[in-house]
């Protein structure tokens, strides 16, 4: 097959081009002009298409001769909120109009949503697509995944589409999650709320897999499927694991009172806007911290798409770590 990626020189979809390339299909990415391409250059079957979501004319030479997209680009952090609208809703309407336009045989269009397009688990309970009675999300990322969900069904009857939720993804080439790590390594670690909150998590490589896998699967158009590593983690656990995956031990582990993470987010926020730079730490992103449960339940995934996890959190922080350290990163 011809497989379309976008976002393919970030983190999760520079597995999910190393994988379809691995696997002979071949591979386009969809790049901008002054992406890093180090990931990505030295794999067979890869082709780059120059462009941006907002360009009509790069998309729709982007999809043409396309069997099948796995839509990974969107932004996590923003300088304005109204960049996650441009770019996790405008962008993903903009790529499918150009689908229709260009390639309106396509066999499958994976977008990546996520779990906080749902939001948090409120009982504690996984959260299950089959039993969900409302969708909170509390954050603008969030709300803007879910937007973009809710646009990509208005293409369902033209375009067969598989929506996939990911909860937290780590792994070899994140930098997001690569502050957990420095943190472990000053021996300090401050928790959100209670050690005592729950999280699923996956493993990039893992969650690329899934993506994979949804292009070959004859889902039904619009269906949202969650996808994890199959275990329910508690923050305490999660770090003693991370620790000890980085051989090192904690000598604080203080748990942050609220009104102090939001005073930190708001100094965060006032370094982005003198350095006209996206942060991750907001006062907006304190909404998500503070929640205790962000659970989900993959076994939807795992039946309908045949899918299955291979990586637990604690061999995954290990190998993460491991590629840190040979990487330079840490």
């Amino acid at each position: 097959m011809k497989i379309l990626v976008t976002g393919a020189t970030g983190f999760l979809g520079s597995h999910v081009a190393e994988q379809l390339s691995a696997q002979g299909h071949q591979v386009r990415c969809l790049i901008r002009t002054s992406a890093n391409r180090h990931f990505l250059e030295t794999l067979p079957n890869i082709e780059f298409c120059e462009g941006q979501l907002a360009d009509e004319g790069a998309l729709q030479q982007a999809v043409t001769g396309i069997d099948a997209i796995i839509h990974a680009a969107g932004l996590v952090k923003a300088r304005h909120c109204s960049e996650f609208n441009t770019i996790n809703v405008e962008g993903t309407i903009n790529l499918l109009k150009a689908t229709l336009a260009k390639a309106p045989q396509l066999k499958r269009f994976v977008l990546v949503s996520s779990l906080a397009a749902v939001g948090a688990a409120s009982d504690g309970h996984p959260l299950q697509e089959d039993t969900i009675k409302s969708f909170n999300p509390v954050t603008h990322y969030g709300r803007s995944k879910l937007t973009a969900e809710q646009q990509a069904r208005t293409f369902a009857d033209k375009i067969p589409i598989t929506i996939i939720r990911p909860p937290l993804i780590y792994g070899p080439r994140d930098k997001e999650c690569l502050a957990f790590f420095q943190a472990v390594q000053y021996k300090i670690f401050p928790f959100f709320g209670s050690k005592h909150n729950t999280a699923s998590v996956i493993y990039g490589p893992d969650a690329a897999n899934a993506l994979c896998q949804a292009v070959h699967t004859a889902a039904p158009s619009g269906a949202a499927y969650f996808i994890d590593d199959g275990i329910i983690h508690t923050s305490c656990d999660m770090i003693n694991q991370l620790a000890q995956a980085m051989g090192t031990k904690l000598w604080l582990k203080p748990v942050l009172p609220n009104g102090i993470l939001k005073a930190a987010a708001f100094i965060t926020e006032q370094y982005g806007k003198l350095s006209n730079s996206a942060v991750m730490l907001t006062r907006d992103k304190v909404n998500e911290l503070i929640q205790p449960h962000w659970v989900c339940n993959s076994q939807k995934a795992q039946c309908e798409l045949q899918w299955r996890p291979q990586v637990d959190w604690a061999t995954g922080v290990k190998l993460t770590y491991e590629w840190y350290q040979k990487a330079g990163w840490l």
